[in-house]
């Protein structure tokens, strides 16, 4: 099929060939993101997802289609305790865990279309070198120092116990199976020797006692003022979301800073883990038969993947000039990320590239309650592929319902509607019936409507309003992601939809215009298909598959996001066959869904069925939703009719 494609600098998108490795280039803006490492023992559920891995995504994918230099790294984040207490559990050794649940990862994330450029792990050579590395550049600095505590140690096993290993009864509540790092129950943190009665998870009829043993302990209270004033410098320059370490006026609230930091341990009793290094000196005696801290090691687990994608890995985690680090995670991975991790590379002494922007996300809850696999609440792994819902639904329904600043509910209503009303009769409506038109009326190739090559002016006799109406839209969206407000930008894109509806709908696109203004018909379709190829990376982001079926329609490249609506598919150019991009998901299928994850069903409630009913989805502006809900609230009966 025939292309005619405008020529410009920029105009397509940059992407790397097969095997291609991306290194930063010096004087360019290059964007290093991760998203917080999943833990490898146990399958991720949808929050997981949309808290750091899928907002990533989405923010990578949209840096890509601005052309710059972007790298997005994650793995599994697989020593210490609780690997080792899963793996006991599975009668497995951790490795094979580890192995078992990094392909579960891998697999969910396929599905879910994330477009890592190299998702690792953290049980690697590279990462025990650079760990390592670290340790020792501490205890040079002399941010290192021993310090000696009580700790469980059984008898049987012969060995000191890490919390985890440990059970017994709640000092505070009385419950018997509180866990040596935390009860459950009354939600207190616990110290292992203060359990009543301990018991070792290895073999519960061993005797535990407790003995005195000597750790390393990192010292950030001598780091801290420096961590202080790292975090209001990259605060104000990276522009971070709300979080509970600074609030939105530069305070200093997270309690621990308040009350002074403490200097934390960074070895365990462990065998899982990366070893710590010799250091000579009595003071690192016996070190070296315990293993690093996961929660020091976690986070090293960024540059170690990179290592592990890259030999050049140093000139993404050593450029504080050229490197931007973004970093996605839920609130409650926020502390290691902003002052923890943060004091490690300072005392290291390194010139270490650092968080430059935190996105933060609260909780996503389940259907009313909370997601639990213990009692099979909620979507977990790849299992989402067993509704028949495409991953491009699922992307789209959940940055629509990011939990950006509370915590927001997952339901199946909520994501159905959401597919019927906004994707299919907004999006696709839009898309399919200026591509149908083009194919019935024009022999599916592009008529000559007038227009040269390049920006359309906002000053055009007919389309001076649709021009500007896209083109301020277009600004909005930029804003909006070059801010990481993710759910804004998705919005966005649905308004660019939704404006290009219109234009058709006001200009009167139809058969009778075609034959008594052909000219005006031209233009009219020439312009609604450049937008729709606008569409297609504005949409990229967030659901790559429908970019590349609009691509393949279309007949075009992948394009970059522009400043400006152009005429970039030229007259002559000839499309593809259109196709529906979405189907409709009947309304009945929500109880099916429930019963098969779940869900609860709604109580019978005439005002949420009522509310229901005006399907208020993501994506509806802010004044249409209001008016709905008024309507839905009108229709009801009052509480004394019920």
């Amino acid at each position: 099929m025939a292309q005619k494609i405008r020529e410009a600098e920029g105009l397509l998108r940059t992407i790397p060939k097969p095997g291609e490795t991306i290194t930063p280039a010096p004087g360019e803006k290059n964007v290093l993101i991760t998203s917080a490492l999943p833990y490898c023992n146990n399958v991720p559920h949808l929050g997981n997802i949309i808290g750091s891995t899928l907002s990533a995504d989405v923010f990578a994918r949209y840096n890509r289609t601005r052309n710059l230099r972007t790298l997005y790294i994650c793995g599994t984040d697989e020593y210490g305790t609780a690997t080792e207490t899963q793996a006991l559990k599975e009668g497995l050794t951790p490795r094979q865990l580890c192995d078992k649940y990094n392909a579960t990862h891998v697999e969910t994330y396929k599905w879910f279309e994330l477009g890592f450029d190299y998702f690792g792990r953290t049980s690697t050579p590279f990462h025990t070198e650079i760990a390592q590395e670290i340790y020792l550049n501490l205890a040079k600095h002399g941010y290192l120092e021993r310090l000696e505590k009580e700790q469980t140690f059984c008898e049987g096993c012969n060995k000191f116990l890490a919390d985890r290993f440990v059970e017994g009864t709640c000092p505070h509540c009385g419950s018997d199976d509180a866990r040596g790092d935390q009860c459950d129950v009354c939600g207190r943190t616990l110290d292992a020797v203060d359990l009543i009665n301990p018991r070792c998870l290895v073999n519960k009829t061993h005797k535990v006692a407790t003995r005195t043993t000597a750790h390393m302990y990192l010292k950030l209270d001598a780091l801290q003022p420096r961590t202080e004033e790292w975090i209001k410098k990259s605060w104000k320059e990276g522009k971070w979301s709300p979080n509970a370490v600074i609030n939105a006026e530069g305070d200093l609230i997270d309690a621990r800073l308040k009350a002074g930091l403490r200097p934390t341990p960074v070895t365990r009793d462990l065998t899982w883990g990366v070893p710590v290094p010799h250091i000579d000196g009595k003071e690192h005696e016996g070190m070296e038969s315990k293993v690093l801290y996961v929660w020091f090691d976690a986070c090293i687990g960024y540059p170690s993947i990179t290592a592990n994608y890259t030999p050049e890995w140093k000139k993404w985690w050593f450029d504080q000039q050229n490197v931007r680090l973004y970093q996605f995670m839920g609130k409650d991975n926020v502390y290691f990320h902003t002052i923890y991790f943060p004091s490690v590379q300072i005392g290291d002494g390194r010139p270490w590239t650092m968080l430059h922007h935190l996105s933060t996300t609260e909780y996503l809850n389940y259907e009313g309650g909370k997601f639990s696999k213990s009692h099979n609440r909620g979507v977990f792994g790849p299992a989402a592929r067993e509704t028949g819902i495409p991953p491009s639904v699922w992307r789209y329904y959940l940055i629509s319902a990011r939990p950006e600043t509370a915590d927001s509910m997952f339901s199946w209503a909520d994501l159905i509607a959401a597919n019927n009303n906004v994707l299919l009769n907004n999006f696709g409506n839009f898309v399919n019936r200026a591509l149908k038109f083009v194919v019935s009326q024009y022999d599916s190739v592009i008529p000559d409507g007038g227009d040269a090559p390049g920006p359309l002016s906002p000053n055009d006799e007919h389309d001076a309003e649709f021009i500007s109406d896209i083109n301020n839209l277009l600004k909005e969206y930029i804003d909006a992601m070059d801010a990481v407000k993710l759910r804004l930008g998705l919005q966005t894109v649905m308004a660019v939809s939704a404006r290009g509806n219109l234009y058709l709908q006001s200009s009167g696109l139809n058969k009778a215009l075609m034959a008594e203004n052909p000219k005006r018909c031209a233009q009219v379709i020439s312009r609604a298909i450049n937008l729709i190829y606008l569409l297609t990376a504005l949409v990229h982001p967030f659901m790559p598959a429908t970019e590349t079926a609009m691509l393949e329609q279309l007949n075009a490249p992948p394009r970059a996001v522009p400043e400006v609506l152009s005429n970039d598919l030229l007259a002559g150019h000839t499309v593809g066959k259109p196709e529906h991009l979405f189907k409709r998901i009947e309304d009945k299928m929500a109880d099916v869904f429930r019963e098969k994850f779940g869900g609860n069903k709604p109580k019978e409630d005439p005002l949420a069925q009522a509310a229901d009913a005006t399907h208020v989805v993501p994506g509806m502006s802010k004044r249409k939703a209001a008016a709905a809900k008024k309507a839905a609230a009108a229709s009801a009966p009052s509480p004394r009719e019920r």
